[in-house]
């Protein structure tokens, strides 16, 4: 079966998914649309695909639809995509606040829809590696761990940088959905978290561009370390900042029972992945698995083949949810000072172990 897929959104991310979803036998795309028609008709012209207004993909015959929006506009896109009977593929994170999230996917149960959100790339080579690691207790019970995401935002190469401080955004909500969602995926649960916030600097300068020299007001914290305690007891130390320009921490690394892992970074779908086993040398892994190049969109087109077999979808709505409110509860926890115990929780996606198509 072919499902019909209507893309909402024609910015940044739009080819990278493109050239997934163009692969795929799974999908047939109807239309794309955009709050800014021209950026619809343009990015449309140059690739084939028909521009449509945002109401007129709604009212199309679209089974499914793709929102690549900015974070502020997710819950709205969402809730008209389920209204209109669509099943609902959002780019990270699935909505700018908790409440928005919740409202999705109870309005998703209650249309008896689906809604997946990226990130995909726990699918891809690297992490799918790193879960098998665990998954054979190669070194272990997992019992600690650090996670790095540090750069000086994206001041440097997005051509239009605001939206990336505002709420919803930020280096927590912007990268930290690879981090916590890789983490789940190996890990399972959040329980409770716990951490620290700053916002260095009030306002940013755009350096280059159409926009060099434009102030940007900063709306939220861009260096935050959070304590993630997982219910399966292991203790993460996670730290995403847009506030560094150079550091030497490896993205990830998990320590176990009889060893350690150095996983890949999860922004990516490939990377190298190193293990140990107590004091013996750093090991590689070589194993051949799929998608170690930029694949996004494999977790729409996952999405797609489970509504065919009626099996769970890996990119879920349970986790996705779960991972945004142990995002909004770290900042919470920054601001308050204390500890913040997680409400929800979700089941580790299935393993990848073969190609989607």
């Amino acid at each position: 079966m072919t499902l019909a897929l209507g893309i909402i959104g024609a910015g940044n991310i739009f080819p990278a998914y493109l050239r997934t979803l163009k692969r795929s036998r799974q999908l047939r795309i109807v239309g794309l649309a955009d709050a800014q028609p021209a950026a619809a008709q343009a990015r449309a012209a140059e690739s084939g695909l028909q521009a449509m207004t945002i109401d007129a993909l709604l009212a199309s015959d679209a089974d499914l639809i793709l929102n690549l929006t900015p974070p502020l506009a997710h819950h709205d896109v969402g809730m008209k995509a389920l209204a209109a009977g669509k099943h609902f593929f959002t780019e990270k994170p699935l909505a700018a606040t908790f409440a928005q999230g919740k409202e999705l996917v109870a309005l998703a149960k209650r249309k008896k829809l689906r809604i997946g959100c990226a990130p995909d790339t726990f699918l891809g080579a690297g992490a799918q590696a790193t879960r098998a690691l665990i998954d054979a207790g190669t070194v272990g019970t997992i019992r600690h761990g650090t996670a790095h995401f540090m750069s000086h935002g994206p001041d440097h190469w997005h051509p239009n940088p605001a939206f990336f401080y505002q709420p919803g955004a930020g280096p927590m909500f912007d990268m930290g959905p690879y981090y916590v969602t890789h983490l789940v995926h190996h890990l399972g649960p959040v329980a409770s978290v716990s951490g620290t916030a700053h916002t260095t600097h009030k306002t940013r300068v755009i350096p280059f561009g159409d926009n060099a020299g434009k102030t940007i007001e900063v709306d939220v914290p861009t260096h935050v370390i959070s304590h993630l305690t997982f219910a399966s007891g292991a203790q993460i130390v996670l730290t995403v900042s847009f506030d560094v320009w150079q550091h030497g921490h490896t993205p990830m690394e998990l320590y176990g029972d009889d060893g350690s892992i150095l996983c890949h970074d999860p922004n990516l779908f490939g990377g190298s992945v190193k293990f140990a086993r107590q004091k013996d040398a750093w090991s590689r892994l070589t194993d051949k698995r799929p998608y170690t190049t930029n694949s996004r969109g494999i977790g729409l087109i996952d999405m797609a083949q489970s509504i065919e077999a009626g099996r769970p979808h890996r990119c879920s709505e349970s986790m996705a949810l779960h991972v945004l409110e142990v995002m909004e509860r770290s900042l919470d926890a920054a601001r308050t000072g204390r500890p913040q115990r997680i409400t929800t929780t979700c089941e580790r996606p299935a393993p990848l172990e073969a190609k989607l198509f």
